[in-house]
Parts: structure tokens; C-alpha cells; sequence
């Protein structure tokens, strides 16, 4: 319930978050499962929240373990369709509970859903693909085992930064990845890793590839230009965007950088807070235009402010 209510407004949010975000192949939104989505993991549980937004159907994403130690959390992460994988480093203990959550993967397959798994295991912000592990291969091959016409989808997830607001983000699809594209191999371990060379080969061409300090090939992949016509109309609008919404923007992006900036988390903390904050901030103006200002104009703030800054990240400074 908690997911379909959020996931409105969540794709709403993304037209404030981001200046573009393309997709190679568009028609990926209405893909039906069984389908499992393997993707590289650059920027934390914001790379859920993007792929959840995107397609029709509901996505189940699968998220470290870790997480869920606080029943809490665990509660809300369950009703937004998350289910926990454990890591060595989280415990030898825990492994077993991946037993239950590829099972309950294999029930979503056999309703025809669809299931996100980040192939990497790990989060870092970069652009590059990191050595795949071993539980893409794993869900894939038991899926097939089990009689499931399971297609894999290999996705690549690309930012423009990792640390400014309002930026350009680039979702390539490869080839489906079908059972029939496996080769007999001489064992289960030779399986795992013949396909981990398919799914790496496909990433490979959907993950942009530079160091950090490269900033022309990063310019080069990610710029937008911005038409004269585009700049001359959002001009005011957008200043008075990065006026009005100053005040809330820049407490929030600095309590999010002093608590996420070194576990490469700070993008997605500081996009969830300002989710879950901006629709108050949006009431409080209201309230105030409304004590100001006499009628209905208060209703236009709902409106005016999101357009605001909209147009602000339209024009702010890419590089």
C-alpha cells in the first residue's frame, strides 16, 4: 500500500530532482515479468527509487540486509516492496535468510512481477563497473532450474554528479539475457560464471566508464545544452526558485553532507529529506500567502513554487 501511494508523487519529485533523465528504450516501462532488473549500484537507494518510478509494474528491489536489524525500519522497507540480502561482512549468520528472500523472488517471478537486484553487491559512487558477485547469477539460474521463463534485463545507471542537486541522469538497457543464452558448462560454479561474463559484457556498454577527476569525458557524456529561448523564459522564474526555496534547501543539503558525504550515501539522504519535508514547506507557504493575501491565491503556491524551482534546475550550472 505504503509503495503505490508514494509512487506518484515520487515520479513528481523527479522532475524537481533532475534537470533529464533519459532512457535509451522507453518502451522498458511497460515490460511485464517474470523479469529480473541487474543493475550497477552507483548511488545508493536512490538507484531503487529511479527504477521503481520508472516501470508500470511494481518493482521489489533488493537491499543489504544490514537494514533491516531495526523492526522499524523493517516494517517500512517491506511495505515498499524491499527485501533484505546479507553479506558476509553482515553476519556468516544471516546468509541462510537468502534462501528465503530468493524464494520469495521466485514466488514474485511466478505472479509475473518483476525484481531489482544490484549486481555489484555494493554501493560507491563512480563511474565504473565493479566485479559482479555471484547472486544475479544465482536467483537467475535457480528462476530456470525451477521451470520459470525468467528474462534478465542488464541496466546501467549513470549520474552526471553525485553531489549536485538538479542533474542529468542516463538509464541504458541491454539485451535480455534468456536461459537459452547460457552454454553447457562442466558444473554449477562454471554456470555461475559463464553467465556473470554475459551480464558483464552487457553492463559493460551501459555503464559510463571515468575517474573522477576526468571531467571533460564526464562533460562530454552527461552535458545538456540549453536553448537561448529555454534561458530567456525561466530566467526570473528560476532565481526567484533558488530564492523562495534557500531556505530550506540549504540546511537540509548541509545536515545530509556532515552525515553521508563519506559512506556514499550523502545524494540519496539528502533527496529522501527533502521528499519527505518539501510538501510541508509547500503548506507553510501557503499558509502564509494565505494570512498576507486575501481569496484563493494561496492555491497558486501549490503550483508557482514547484514550478519555480523546476525552472532553477533547469538552468543552474552543470559542471
Amino acid at each position: 500500500m505504503l509503495y503505490r501511494l508514494l509512487k506518484i508523487p515520487a515520479r513528481f519529485a523527479f522532475l524537481l530532482y533532475c534537470r533529464k533523465l533519459s532512457i535509451s528504450d522507453p518502451a522498458i516501462r511497460t515490460m511485464k515479468g517474470p523479469l529480473l532488473i541487474a543493475a550497477n549500484h552507483p548511488n545508493s537507494f536512490l538507484d531503487a527509487i529511479i527504477l521503481a518510478t520508472i516501470f508500470n509494474k511494481p518493482v521489489y528491489s533488493l537491499v543489504r540486509g544490514d537494514v533491516y536489524t531495526n523492526k522499524f525500519f523493517a516494517t517500512i522497507l517491506t511495505s515498499l516492496n524491499m527485501l533484505p540480502v546479507y553479506r558476509i561482512s553482515e553476519g556468516v549468520e544471516n546468509l541462510e535468510q537468502n534462501y528465503d528472500t530468493f524464494e520469495k523472488c521466485k514466488a514474485i517471478f511466478k505472479q509475473n512481477g518483476i525484481v531489482l537486484i544490484f549486481s555489484e553487491g555494493r554501493c560507491i559512487n563512480e563511474w565504473h563497473l565493479r566485479p559482479l558477485k555471484k547472486g544475479t547469477a544465482r536467483l537467475a539460474i535457480s528462476s530456470w532450474e525451477e521451470g520459470i521463463d525468467l528474462k534478465v534485463l542488464p541496466t546501467g545507471i549513470n549520474y552526471q554528479s553525485f553531489t549536485s542537486f538538479g542533474k542529468n541522469i542516463q538509464l541504458n538497457t541491454g539485451k535480455i539475457i534468456n536461459r537459452s543464452d547460457l552454454e553447457e558448462t562442466n558444473g554449477y560454479g562454471s554456470t555461475i560464471n559463464h553467465f556473470n561474463k554475459i551480464l558483464k559484457h552487457e553492463l559493460s556498454s551501459l555503464v559510463v566508464h571515468a575517474g573522477k577527476t576526468e571531467h571533460e569525458k564526464i562533460r562530454h557524456h552527461f552535458e545538456i545544452k540549453i536553448p537561448m529561448i529555454k534561458r530567456i523564459l525561466l530566467a526570473l522564474p528560476a532565481v526567484a526558485g533558488y530564492i523562495i526555496h534557500a531556505p530550506l534547501y540549504i540546511p537540509i543539503q548541509r545536515f545530509a553532507w556532515k552525515k553521508a558525504s563519506h559512506i556514499d550515501h550523502y545524494d540519496s539522504v539528502l533527496v529522501g529529506l527533502l521528499f519527505i519535508l518539501y510538501p510541508f514547506y509547500l503548506l507553510l507557504a501557503a499558509l502564509v500567502t494565505h494570512t498576507l493575501i486575501c481569496g484563493y491565491w494561496w492555491l497558486l503556491v501549490f503550483i508557482v513554487l514547484p514550478f519555480c524551482a523546476w525552472s532553477f534546475v533547469q538552468l543552474k550550472k552543470q559542471f
